[in-house]
């Protein structure tokens, strides 16, 4: 039995500025180093395998606070990088509502219908390269705990993947907020969901 500990990234500078990121970035702020810090301390007791990040820059410093002073196996994986926006990144939810408001109403509420044609990703791309890594996991570690560390879209494509759910329940809660964990157990080709959205630890007071 294999068991993924899924982790968002920390707040980020942008997402403070309601600020699409998807393939750009920008540094974690106080507060999402903060609780990263924080999940770092609950995960300290669980044994890793290995841990595995998108390789932004927000993901991979959020990765290594999780990991603390142990000398674990890391690697990055661009399957795991958050859903390509296009024109999008960079700008403002605002920007993004008056320039392209179609396509933004999509976004959030009908994400079957979503689609672009200036180099952003739709939802069933990252269905698509989540599902194929997935499977390279399961081929690769049969058993024991993977630590990976992405973004919120991806974590709401593994929680429908988990479900069976089809796109049009995308957004359903809960939402993933930064260093929120998600726990799926893998066996057999069966994934189970055993924690969604999970952010504890952030009540935790040091």
């Amino acid at each position: 039995m294999l068991n993924l500990y899924v982790a968002r990234h920390g707040e980020t500078e942008w997402n403070v500025q309601n600020r699409m990121q998807g393939r750009l970035d920008s540094k974690l702020t106080a507060q999402g180093i903060y609780h990263a810090g924080l999940l770092g301390r609950k995960l300290a007791s669980t044994e890793f395998e290995s841990v595995i990040s998108s390789p932004s820059t927000r993901a991979v410093h959020t990765a290594e606070f999780l990991m603390g002073d142990r000398p674990l196996p890391f690697e990055t994986d661009e399957r795991l990088m958050e859903i390509h926006l296009g024109s999008w990144q960079g700008k403002t939810i605002d920007q993004i509502k008056a320039m392209d408001p179609y396509n933004y109403e999509c976004y959030l509420h009908l994400p079957n219908k979503y689609w672009r044609d200036d180099g952003a990703e739709n939802f069933q791309d990252v269905i698509t390269r989540l599902e194929s890594i997935l499977k390279s996991l399961e081929e690769t570690y049969q058993s024991g705990n993977l630590l990976i560390v992405t973004h919120g879209v991806v974590v709401k494509i593994l929680q429908m993947i988990c479900k069976n759910n089809s796109l049009t329940k995308l957004w359903i809660p809960p939402v993933i907020d930064g260093t929120s964990l998600s726990i799926v157990k893998m066996e057999d080709g069966k994934k189970e969901l055993i924690l969604e959205g999970d952010v504890s630890h952030k009540t935790v007071i040091i």
